[in-house]
């Protein structure tokens, strides 16, 4: 049984948006802009994490004035044709953006429910810390689908080694950047920046037999 409902993909961000928009598409006279939203940690390092926003729910706003805000929305994907490889693009689809009336004390959460659609790959850091990556697919109406790169640490990674492509599950956790080199030559490296899941929560979920 495949689900496909609107509470399968949650994302809920506090922060301090950028300045610009730069438009990224128009659908039946809407248009689309691309902007970027800033996410402190607890720690003194930040998250600044991708967002495509329609051009009727920021009409609004005073970006001047007033860059922090509260959005909502969804975690989605879709392919790029850099060169003659396709890269997979993450961005946060805002469906309500406002301004931010008080603290909030999880400014960064994400709840996904989908499915493995990528055998799992369980490492160890050079420290000795659990990893298990994960790529988990959310389905969409007209069928379409998210795929969404999540990273599982610790005794959950261990759980999360073991599942297979096809289960179904429901994560919980954040939305991170993370910053990196590629080696493009033997003297050439370019900064990269990766988007993925960071999971504090997992469950197997049982699907029922039809």
């Amino acid at each position: 049984m495949v689900v496909i409902k609107d509470d399968t993909n949650i994302v809920n961000l506090t922060g301090e948006l950028e300045d610009n928009l730069e438009f990224s598409h128009e659908i039946f006279g809407e248009k689309f802009f691309n902007t970027k939203i800033k996410i402190n940690r607890l720690s003194d390092v930040y998250d600044i994490l991708p967002m495509t926003v329609s051009e009727r729910l920021i009409e609004e706003l005073d970006f001047k004035n007033n860059k922090f805000v509260t959005v909502s929305g969804q975690l989605r994907s879709y392919n790029k044709n850099v060169g003659e490889k396709n890269k997979l693009i993450l961005t946060v689809f805002v469906r309500e953006i406002k301004p931010k009336e008080e603290e909030n004390k999880d400014p960064n959460s994400i709840f996904l429910d989908g499915y493995i659609c990528k055998r799992p790959v369980y490492r160890k850091t050079p420290l000795g810390r659990e990893i298990t990556d994960l790529l988990v697919a959310i389905n969409r109406p007209y069928n379409k689908s998210d795929y969404i790169p999540s990273i599982v640490w610790g005794r959950n990674a261990k759980f999360a080694r073991n599942l297979n492509v096809g289960d179904r599950i429901q994560i919980w956790g954040r939305i991170q950047s993370r910053f990196y080199e590629k080696k493009i030559d033997e003297e050439t490296t370019v900064k990269k920046v990766a988007y993925e899941v960071s999971v504090s929560k997992i469950k197997k979920v049982e699907e029922e037999q039809i």
